[in-house]
């Protein structure tokens, strides 16, 4: 089911800011990312200016994607929790609600444990970012008129003759 969409104000994006950047602290991250399902960076935290972020976002919604059709193939509702290891850094991504991906960077010196830990938390905090700011969008955006909402079918063809 494809969500609305919802505009997401300062105070959550600096909410968001808070909880990733303590994340970073908490976890010896090098670095925290927060995207939304299709790729789009919405924060992120840390020390890893060499790493092309753009390619991450999409690449991990990409894989998230992946592994929810793995999921209901296994009769799975999903797998929310994705960790991939390597030599130096490794790579844990989990849901944050509907919306949102987290994904921390690690290296030797954090443990997955610690990782998923931190991870716990800040995630249940983000969902409630995430739904907060979703309610407000609605809540603003349901007595709103458009650009065009005042504009009448007369006055376009008056616009625009034949």
């Amino acid at each position: 089911m494809l969500e609305s969409q919802f505009v997401m104000r300062e105070e959550s994006l600096a909410a968001i800011q808070r909880i990733i950047d303590g994340l970073v602290e908490d976890a010896g991250a090098r670095g925290v990312f927060v995207i939304d399902t299709i790729g789009q960076s919405i924060a992120q935290a840390g020390a890893l200016a060499s790493l092309d972020t753009t390619s991450l976002a999409s690449l991990a919604a990409g894989c998230i994607a992946a592994t929810e059709g793995l999921a209901q193939l296994l009769g799975e509702k999903e797998f929310p929790t994705h960790f991939h290891q390597g030599e130096r850094d490794s790579l844990h991504m989990t849901r944050v609600g509907a919306r949102g991906i987290l994904i921390v960077v690690f290296n030797l010196q954090s443990s997955l444990g610690l990782v998923r830990l931190r991870v716990r938390k800040a995630s249940a905090e983000l969902a409630t970012v995430f739904e907060d700011a979703r309610k407000k969008s609605n809540s603003e955006g349901a007595g709103k008129s458009t650009a065009f909402s005042d504009i009448t079918n007369e006055e376009i063809d008056n616009l625009f003759p034949d």
